[in-house]
């Protein structure tokens, strides 16, 4: 049976849309941006991540959000200039959604039901984290606090 992390799809920067199956088989960093946000310089860590593990099997996908103090104001082209710009991004990039509330993206109920952080089912800000392990099961949130860099480190014992 299909691990339903691998059921949802989602809209490229670009509106192609996109199963999660295509992922099969790879560990997973899904993650919550913005564009204006304080940790918005986490781009260019996780950038490097993506760079060092990608050929491990691993893969970023980042969802613009503009749910926290408006830090994702633009639309998908603006968006996807400004991460190629500033921080050289050549992980997948998606459409914007919401992570919070009613219009909440799928996705992102489901992994907030299987990963609560410390506001329960509720995203806190920006940059929010999820490891999706190469079977599709979610196995870690990091806060929006903890740079790519300290992810790495948990990174260097799964991904061998």
């Amino acid at each position: 049976m299909k691990n339903e992390f691998y059921k949802f799809t989602a809209k490229t920067l670009q509106g192609k849309e996109v199963s999660m199956d295509m992922y099969e088989g790879k560990t997973v960093l899904v993650v919550n941006t913005a564009s204006k946000c304080g940790f918005t310089p986490q781009f260019e860590g996780l950038e490097n991540l993506y760079r060092k593990y990608k050929d491990k099997g691993f893969v970023i996908l980042g969802f613009p959000c503009n749910q926290f103090a408006n830090q994702e104001p633009g639309d998908e082209k603006s968006i996807a200039e400004g991460c190629l710009m500033n921080y050289g991004v050549s992980f997948p990039m998606f459409s914007k959604i919401e992570v919070n509330g009613d219009g909440a993206h799928p996705m992102y109920k489901y992994l907030k039901k299987e990963l609560s952080g410390l506001l329960g089912g509720r995203i806190k800000w920006n940059f929010t984290k999820f490891l999706i392990d190469s079977n599709g099961n979610p196995i870690k949130r990091f806060a929006p606090i903890t740079k790519p860099e300290q992810i790495d480190t948990y990174l260097a014992t799964i991904l061998k």
